[in-house]
């Protein structure tokens, strides 16, 4: 089944098995991405594939215990993914005796002793929480981390980049960015400043009217300019740390512009964790929108997407809906056989798989 979907001839499927024995039957460097959210300690109550209960990852008994368990797991998740992929990893976190125990940064610290690098911390704000608790406040979100192998990885910025609803426009023969800035107070400053030489000047008034050149040509559609004396560095005004601190210090001024293709998602996402498939026994579902934006910019598409924890399907689906291909692994048979039923669903319309990559 894993082996079909390996060499193009099936498009997704799913394991039933303890995913640290399953995943060791899939070559080294062959997915493109991986995307889960293991069990969370002591969270639930789980089943293995006989329908008993068992010591699973989720059911140890102390936190060390479960980053342990889970390590075993994500040795073999590194050893499957491509040097160019991503793996996607959501968790929990819990409180145990008054204590709120770190739970994802505990595994992070622990990845990252083993030589994955953490490329982004997304806060998934799930827009509701938890109402019981009345000593502390309430719980409304949880980490998304984005790792990788090495430094140079597949990332497609252009597939999830988001359009600004409002470009630069011209009015009485004046061209202005999408949110109002015209460029005179800039003029105005590199012209009256007493800090930048007239070399400085002359060079950031060059910029400047090439920018607003892009902006009539629909080229850029925003832009900001931090003017030597005149405007703060964002981050530091150290230029051992700082690139635009440095640039500031030897040109005397940087523009930051908003290109008409559009910014690149923050690291905030705000998603109500609700599916459809919620209702089918599993009370952990991954909301598809969560996993858009991971499978369009580290997936390519015909790619492989595959989910170690896979329980009711909602990454295989969401992978399989985005021209990917899918394959999960999950202990569970009542999950897997939902996730099987879910997948039947999204393909009975689907005749043709060509632009799957096969």
């Amino acid at each position: 089944m894993i082996e079909n979907v390996l060499n193009g001839n099936s498009v997704y499927c799913f394991e039933i098995g303890d995913s640290a024995n399953v995943l060791k039957r899939i070559p080294d460097n062959s997915i493109d991405c991986i995307i889960t959210s293991p069990p969370y300690w002591q969270q639930r109550i789980y089943e293995d594939y006989n329908g008993e209960l068992s010591n699973v990852i989720g059911m140890e008994a102390s936190p060390d215990e479960y980053v342990e368990n889970l390590m075993v797991v994500i040795r073999e998740v590194k050893r499957v993914l491509k040097p160019s992929g991503a793996f996607w990893l959501n968790i929990g976190d819990k409180f145990w005796k008054k204590c709120l125990m770190g739970m994802p940064w505990r595994v992070a610290l622990a990845m990252e002793k083993e030589g994955w690098l953490l490329r982004s911390d997304i806060v998934w704000d799930q827009m509701k929480g938890t109402q019981s608790c009345k000593d502390r406040f309430r719980d409304i979100y949880e980490h998304v981390f984005q790792f990788v192998k090495s430094s140079k990885y597949y990332f497609d910025a252009d597939a999830v980049r988001i359009v600004p609803e409002k470009g630069a426009y011209e009015k009485n023969g004046e061209i202005i960015s999408a949110t109002g800035v015209t460029g005179k107070k800039y003029l105005s400053q590199i012209q009256c400043s007493e800090v930048l030489s007239d070399e400085e000047k002359q060079n950031a008034l060059s910029a400047l009217n090439e920018t607003l050149d892009e902006m009539k040509r629909g080229e850029v559609v925003d832009f900001r300019m931090t003017i030597r004396g005149e405007q703060r560095v964002y981050h530091s005004e150290s230029k051992k740390i700082s690139g635009r601190a440095k640039e500031l210090s030897e040109k005397g001024f940087f523009i930051v512009k908003m290109r008409k293709k559009g910014f690149l998602p923050s690291n905030i996402w705000r998603i109500v964790p609700e599916d459809i498939w919620r209702k089918d026994a599993h009370c952990a579902v991954f909301p598809e929108e969560l996993l858009r934006v991971p499978i369009l910019s580290t997936c390519p598409v015909g790619g492989i997407v595959l989910d170690p924890f896979s329980g009711t399907g909602s990454t295989v689906d969401a992978a399989v809906r985005l021209g990917r291909k899918g394959i999960g692994i999950d202990l569970s048979n009542q999950y897997t056989e939902v996730a099987k039923r879910r997948l039947c669903e999204t393909t009975k319309n689907f005749n043709d798989f060509s632009f799957y990559g096969r």
